[in-house]
């Protein structure tokens, strides 16, 4: 019996801590229903909404996405690891999933993946599952051969998801086609170097747009990690109106 009892105390210490490193799950409201956020890791997230599921830039391996719905899109922005990675691909059931995708990327994915594949151009919009999705340039700064990022590679995205205008920058440097954006409810952007902004350079952007919301996230560069809290509060010092949500993008440090 007391042998049963340890077992047990064992078995419900180990599902406690395994319920206590799932990421968190944001909800907000939208007009007709729910939409529900989670940070997944580095720029990976997924989103919920109407039964339908969206996973953006799948990375980390099928243990980060254990106990979540298999994907009716997946976004991808670029062709590097960390945004199109080809071992959690294999490891996640993309059978029913509609990958949305630059040219480049989609160019290196296999036909086993997925049950549509739409190759978008920057400023190109698709309409899939009562979602408008149109790709946003996201390069860097200056436009040279040795970008990383060279204009027109990759994407950003702006999902139109009933009411809600949702922008994820993608690995985008300071550009302009960022800070004019307009309307935008829920922003993703980006801040590491050498790759994409400084913190000053992001929190100058969100500035310029204003999204009621905004998640710093991709902020892992060579040198560490970028000062999430110090965007924070250069954003709140000039517009409090600005939620500034800051998540654990990184949850195995």
């Amino acid at each position: 019996m007391q042998i049963k009892s340890i077992l047990i105390s064992i078995s419900l210490l180990i599902s406690s801590f395994g319920w206590a490193q799932k990421p968190d799950i944001d909800i907000i409201k939208t007009k007709n229903g729910t939409l529900q956020i989670q940070p997944i890791l580095h720029s990976s997230l997924v989103l919920t909404f109407n039964n339908k599921t969206i996973y953006v830039d799948p990375y980390g391996g099928a243990k980060m996405y254990k106990g979540i719905n298999a994907p009716d899109i997946i976004l991808i922005t670029d062709i590097h690891g960390d945004h199109l990675d080809f071992k959690t691909l294999d490891s996640i059931d993309t059978s029913k999933a509609i990958f949305i995708l630059p040219e480049e990327a989609a160019n290196k994915l296999h036909k086993k993946y997925g049950a549509e594949i739409v190759k978008l151009k920057n400023r190109q919009s698709v309409h899939r599952l009562g979602f408008f999705i149109t790709a946003i340039p996201m390069y860097n700064l200056p436009e040279d051969l040795n970008s990383g990022h060279p204009k027109g590679r990759g994407n950003g995205y702006v999902l139109n998801m009933d009411d809600k205008h949702i922008y994820i920058s993608g690995d985008t440097g300071d550009i302009q086609e960022m800070r004019i954006l307009q309307n935008i409810d829920i922003a993703f952007v980006c801040m590491n170097l050498p790759y994409t902004m400084t913190v000053d350079q992001a929190a100058s952007a969100v500035l310029d747009f204003q999204p009621k919301i905004v998640y710093p996230f991709h902020y892992r560069g060579q040198a560490g990690f970028s000062d999430v809290e110090a965007f924070k509060k250069l954003v709140n010092s000039k517009n409090k109106n600005i939620e500034v949500r800051l998540r654990n993008w990184y949850p195995h440090n």
